[in-house]
């Protein structure tokens, strides 16, 4: 609550000066003229300094008595603000810091699904091919994505965050990092790109979130921790990835593409790859994910 403004009732030095007793007459000494002595009459006979101290503590008394009238709230201590953070997360379900994150992300993330006119359902229809992940990095429709999502494929649609469709194409690739620029063809009304971090802040345990499309399903959101940094990767007939951040995030095939989020929700890498020692390709505890320094860049596309 605010509290009342209270004005001091200290005399000026103009008002003190006036305050001051007249030159006393001649009769005026004299026991039978000598007046009562009232409190204004003390304060007449005291030196300037202390008649401006016993007004300035009046006034103290004064200000007190009218503060404990009033009910003024006390000053809040520490104790105070911390029993209160408590009881918010003891009565209160708080989102954890990867739903945060991961809110923040959303409306950047799209489906990115390939056809191919060599594969037709009945009805004559290019059927989907493959399912990626991509994140929009500008306002124009610009997305990241994985070069092996893309490759190849006849036509590349995107699916926005609010649902809009439209078809994209490629527009720069970096093969040694498994990555491609597309760009959308039509763009929804209010499209929000992700905010850009940058991975040379990440130290392994460092939280992180990853948000795509394994298997078709999604937006799914997956959270771990960095584990471990400038890692190498390259599986068989592959060029070898260099750089690449190492993480615990599940990810599965779908999720190719996906950003890699820090707990601001800012982008530190694109998912790129799963390591299964197996002919499964399914998660077993390590991803990685080429950092976003690179997926900017070395194709000309600076996210920065």
């Amino acid at each position: 609550m605010k509290r009342a403004a209270l004005y001091s009732r200290k005399p000026s030095a103009q008002g003190a000066d006036r305050m001051l007793p007249a030159p006393a007459k001649a009769d005026d000494t004299h026991p039978a003229h000598t007046a009562p002595r009232s409190a204004s009459n003390i304060t007449q006979r005291l030196p300037l300094w202390a008649a401006l101290l016993v007004c300035a503590l009046l006034s103290a008394t004064l200000t007190w008595a009218l503060t404990r009238q009033a009910g003024a709230p006390q000053r809040l201590t520490q104790d105070d603000i911390n029993a209160a953070v408590l009881h918010t997360l003891n009565t209160q379900d708080l989102p954890s810091r990867a739903a945060r994150a991961a809110q923040l992300i959303a409306p950047s993330v799209v489906r990115v699904h390939t056809q191919d006119e060599d594969k037709k359902n009945p009805q004559g229809e290019m059927q989907n091919t493959g399912v990626g992940s991509g994140v929009v990095i500008s306002e124009e429709g610009v997305i990241l994505t994985n070069l092996h999502v893309v490759q190849g494929a006849k036509r590349i649609q995107v699916t926005f965050a609010d649902g809009t469709e439209s078809e994209a194409l490629v527009i720069g690739v970096q093969p040694e990092n498994d990555l491609a620029v597309i760009k959308a063809k039509r763009l929804p009304d209010d499209l929000q790109p992700a905010t850009l971090g940058s991975s040379q802040n990440l130290q392994p345990g460092d939280e992180v979130v990853a948000v795509g499309f394994p298997f078709g399903i999604g937006p799914s959101v997956s959270a771990g921790v960095v584990s471990g940094l400038n890692r190498s990767f390259g599986s068989e007939g592959q060029t070898m990835m260099r750089g690449l951040i190492q993480a615990d995030a599940a990810a599965n095939p779908g999720n190719s593409g996906g950003p890699l989020i820090n707990m601001a929700g800012e982008v530190v890498g694109i998912v790129t790859a799963i390591l299964n020692p197996t002919k499964a390709r399914t998660f077993i505890g390590i991803v990685f994910a080429a950092t976003i320094e690179s997926a900017g860049g070395g194709m000309g596309v600076s996210p920065f």
